[in-house]
């Protein structure tokens, strides 16, 4: 019996899985004419690898899977981790996302969207062009407070809030009303009013489409609160990490509220009347936030919003 957790749980989200592998079992095929891929290929490709070598290596025999629902996966992967430890479901989970599309297959089929930038991201800035794709993973160690005191360890923030919607509108066009209700649910489940909250990690992709809408939904939920509200996307430095954006987003946001150090938006160079925000352009600035909200919106119109608090006070 483990000291600190009877029960641990994986939950993780990934988008496409091993891109890079899955393109060059492509050329082997169609370009070169071979009968056969490399006998790994399936294995690599798959989206829940991640879960479960997480499993694997650490002997961990507990509910373990994968979330994919696109650029929403680790914040659904973080979120329902956060639902199953509180419920008593499991007493402590691994939660996060990892993502790897590195390929130039896989970026030309970005491309032919037309929303990648041809130069840089520059989310809710006026002259903002697109995305820029990133790749990488982080992780989250969920459980019970009393637990991770009686472990001794660093204490990043509380998780104190999920919600999540569906949009049913459009596969890649974002509709405010959806996201203001996945940002409304989550206030409703860390039972906070929206004026406790004082900054907002942005899905902020960089697009036309997103930023704005993004904008609009979060006055939708905060009114006048807004005013109050640091809000940056740290996609305009790690680039847009697909599956993975909501877990490095959500380790951003536990970062922040720890070191009382907001991340700017960078690249930033022109207001936009569309996104009338305090967007922290392009210098981090120190505050003493209590509680953050982590937004993550995918395409096919699926939300989740992450709520956490800071634990300084706890340590």
């Amino acid at each position: 019996m483990r000291p600190w957790a009877v029960l641990l749980g994986i939950i993780t989200g990934s988008c496409v899985g091993g891109q890079s592998t899955e393109d060059l079992g492509f050329v082997e095929v169609y370009k070169l004419g071979r009968n056969r891929v490399h006998p790994l290929t399936i294995p690599k490709t798959m989206a829940n690898a991640g879960a479960s070598h997480i499993s694997m290596e650490f002997g961990i025999t507990g509910p373990s899977y994968t979330i994919s629902t696109a650029c929403s996966s680790a914040g659904h992967a973080i979120g329902q981790a956060f639902w199953m430890v509180r419920n008593g479901i499991v007493d402590a989970a691994i939660a996060g996302g990892s993502e790897a599309p590195f390929s130039m297959g896989f970026l030309k089929a970005w491309e032919a969207m037309r929303i990648v930038a041809p130069d840089t991201c520059r989310p809710f800035s006026r002259d903002r062009k697109g995305l820029i794709l990133g790749e990488g993973a982080a992780m989250l160690i969920l459980e019970p407070l009393e637990n991770a005191q009686a472990r001794g360890i660093k204490i990043w923030g509380e998780i104190a809030g999920f919600g999540m919607s569906s949009d049913a509108y459009h596969l890649t066009q974002p509709l405010a009303e959806g996201a203001a209700q996945a940002m409304r649910s989550a206030l409703e489940d860390a039972a906070i009013e929206p004026s406790a909250v004082g900054y907002i990690n942005a899905h902020g992709t960089g697009t036309q489409a997103n930023d704005a809408t993004e904008a609009q939904a979060i006055r939708q939920v905060f009114g006048a609160h807004t005013d109050k509200l640091a809000v940056s996307s740290t996609k305009s430095m790690h680039g847009h990490a697909l599956g993975a954006a909501g877990a490095l987003e959500a380790a951003a946001t536990l970062m922040a509220l720890d070191r009382c150090l907001i991340p700017p938006t960078a690249n930033f160079t022109e207001c936009d009347p569309a996104c009338p925000l305090d967007v922290v352009p392009n210098v981090a600035r120190a505050a003493n936030i209590e509680c953050a909200l982590s937004n993550s919106f995918a395409f096919g119109g699926l939300n989740a919003v992450l709520v956490f608090r800071n634990n300084r006070s706890k340590q």
